[in-house]
């Protein structure tokens, strides 16, 4: 034990290290991230191990003579730090134990050092320092106390005095700036989780944790806390990138990073918290549990993280701020359905024919299990919404099959975003119903600002509006909660097309092109932006050069309705006629013929034609008329009364 003649330099408990002269706290040596009170805290704490040392004497320590008025917030914040830096736990406490309501006691095995400083190298300024006899830290009765020569104390006292007036000014330059403009909002990712099974089956697992921690957190705070969505995070999965690399391209000041190991019983997840500037860990845990309490350590993973950023960023929610619906109030009864769901969610991610039939296979699984989990019902209901809108089934069949599904889960979780935001695509879509449409929109975006499929798909229906200021606005919100989504990407594309910023609109679909050449064939239709585009610039021969890039050799009906479209706009009737006739014998194939039908017949100069196809596809209640009020390749209809009445039918004439 060291005695009072010798003062304390260093605590030492485990791998962790005190430095008293220099203020700093150590791990193996290493220099840890710890602010100056948190550290005061500490060494009150180690002063006395094994003891408990009430929340009065750390006031009284921390804050003498009441210089701080929120003591019990305070007091609470700082510990919760220690705990994060010393990876503690609250419940299972190695180093700080909370007694009741009396205070705090350090658990660990305490080894006091005393060490003399290094003597300074001789130099007039170290002489002169010595003179000046500057203050000194000492230990005493178990206290850091301070003692400052006589002709420091007039110092000391001007100093405090400025640092009074400075406090003061600069606590009042932060109210003024918080009341008159809104904090600039921390951007987080959640990377994908590592697959530690060697079990590549097991990817939908990793996965879908990694989605569902994304769902948790961007709950927290979306005034001031923004959540990288899946799309943009999955590009990183096995990625080489180094951090800082990906701090920069999703434009996040922090990163989230974890594994998942499990066999049939257990699995092990482990997560960290890191600060993309200077890389360091924040926060980091390791939990080992059985499969069938995995919603629980889930929520208790989300709640650290939680309660670390809160630490990170504020809690600037404010006393009154209304409470928001936390995922977890949605989970599962048990985690086979919950597997099934993440199964489910890893299909519709995939975005193809074959992917989103497994799907609505796995969905389905999960509600025939548990007739009462919601989230199994809005995924079943997305599925079948795109589906039908990508014209993969009958969308007589399975718009009302998705309208069902969304509904269900409403009844059973009215503040789900998902099924909101799916019943804003079956109105759109399927009833022309805009008004209900856009409500759906909103309320969607109101329970999860941070959910970028609302955004992406209300900036479409803007832009169906012709309210394209707002679309925009829309789709950037969308991009920077998704800044790597092809399909985000390529829908502003279409944003741009029919506002009639042609050689805008190539210039994006180019770029979503470069960055997967294959994007057209999953999903979007990039390519195809580009080549109507062209066609609206007269560009005619860019326009099939083009097409015959991408589609050279290929058969499918839609490649020759394009065909016919180009040749006809561009006069050349003798190919447009090949085209159209080679597009009639394929047309067949087709599960919706009408929406290719108006582009193969739009090359014609017949409008009855066309004004039929139009009038069929309005009876079938056809997701192709969502665009009729900009689409440019109808600008040769708009006067035409026929035309104006399927407007105001569809009520889109405003």
């Amino acid at each position: 034990m060291v005695t009072a003649a010798e003062p304390v330099r260093s605590y030492e408990f485990g791998v962790f290290t005190v430095e008293l002269p220099g203020g700093e706290l150590r791990k193996h040596g290493t220099r840890l991230k710890l602010q100056e009170r948190p550290l005061q805290l500490l060494v009150a704490l180690l002063e006395r191990p094994g003891e408990i040392v009430s929340r009065e004497e750390l006031r009284q320590r921390l804050w003498p003579d009441g210089t701080f008025v929120d003591f019990d917030h305070n007091i609470s914040s700082a510990i919760n730090k220690l705990r994060t830096v010393l990876n503690d736990s609250a419940s299972h406490p190695r180093f700080i134990e909370t007694v009741g309501r009396r205070g705090y006691r350090f658990l660990a095995d305490v080894k006091q050092i005393s060490r003399e400083p290094a003597p300074a190298p001789a130099s007039a300024a170290a002489s002169e320092l010595q003179e000046q006899k500057l203050p000194e830290i000492q230990i005493r009765a178990g206290r850091i106390g301070w003692r400052f020569p006589r002709g420091w104390l007039m110092v000391a006292a001007a100093v405090l005095l400025l640092s009074v007036v400075a406090i003061g000014y600069f606590q009042w330059r932060r109210n003024a700036a918080t009341s008159s403009t809104p904090a600039q909002r921390v951007m987080l990712a959640v990377l994908p989780f590592e697959n530690l099974t060697g079990d590549p089956s097991q990817e939908y697992f990793s996965d879908g944790l990694t989605e569902e921690m994304i769902a948790e957190l961007g709950g927290l705070s979306p005034d001031h806390l923004g959540v990288i969505a899946r799309t943009s995070v999955m590009t990183y999965k096995h990625s080489p990138k180094g951090l800082d690399q990906i701090g920069r391209e999703l434009g996040v000041q922090y990163v989230i990073e974890g594994s998942v190991r499990r066999d049939s019983n257990n699995v092990r997840i482990t997560a960290q918290l890191i600060q993309v500037k200077d890389q360091t860990h924040l926060w980091a845990r390791e939990y080992d549990r059985e499969l069938k309490n995995l919603l629980e350590v889930q929520g208790e993973i989300a709640q650290e993280l939680a309660d670390e950023v809160k630490l990170t960023i504020g809690d600037q929610s404010g006393p009154n701020a209304a409470k928001r619906d936390h995922p977890r109030a949605r989970a599962a009864t048990s985690y086979e359905v919950y597997d099934l769901y993440l199964k489910g969610r890893y299909f519709w991610n995939k975005r193809t024919p074959g992917a989103f039939q497994q799907a609505a296979d796995y969905f389905q699984q999960a509600i025939d299990k548990d007739p009462n989990y919601a989230p199994a019902y809005a995924g079943l209901a997305d599925t079948y919404g795109l589906m039908s809108t990508w014209y993969q089934v009958p969308h007589g069949e399975y718009m009302p099959k998705a309208r069902e599904a969304a509904l269900k889960a409403l009844a059973l979780d009215e503040t789900l975003a998902e099924a909101h935001v799916s019943l804003a695509l079956i109105a759109e879509n399927y009833d022309y119903d805009w008004e209900t449409a856009e409500k759906e929109f909103r309320r969607a975006i109101q329970l999860n600002p941070e959910y970028a499929t609302a955004h992406q798909w209300y900036a479409e229906y803007l832009s169906w509006q012709g309210r394209f200021d707002e679309a925009f606005a829309e789709s950037e919100r969308a991009r920077q909660l998704d800044p790597m989504s092809l399909i985000i990407a390529n829908d502003r594309g279409s944003i741009l097309y029919y506002s009639r910023q042609y050689d805008q609109t190539i210039q994006q679909c180019q770029a979503v092109l470069k960055m997967d050449p294959g994007t057209s064939e999953k999903f979007g239709s990039a390519r195809n932006f580009i080549i109507l585009s062209y066609v609206q610039e007269g560009k005619f021969a860019e326009a099939m050069e083009e097409q015959q890039r991408e589609y050279v050799a290929s058969q499918h009906p839609w490649v020759w309705a394009m065909k016919a479209y180009i040749y006809g706009r561009g006069g050349r009737k003798e190919e447009f006629e090949r085209a159209l006739k080679k597009y009639q014998q394929l047309a067949p194939q087709l599960v919706e013929q009408t929406p290719a039908d108006l582009f193969a017949y739009l090359g014609a100069t017949d409008k009855n034609k066309i004004l039929g196809i139009l009038e069929k596809a309005y009876q079938e209640r056809s997701p192709a008329l969502t665009n009729l009020k900009v689409d440019p390749k109808y600008d040769n209809f708009r006067s035409d009364p026929r035309f104006q009445e399927l407007l105001r039918r569809m009520r889109l004439a405003q």
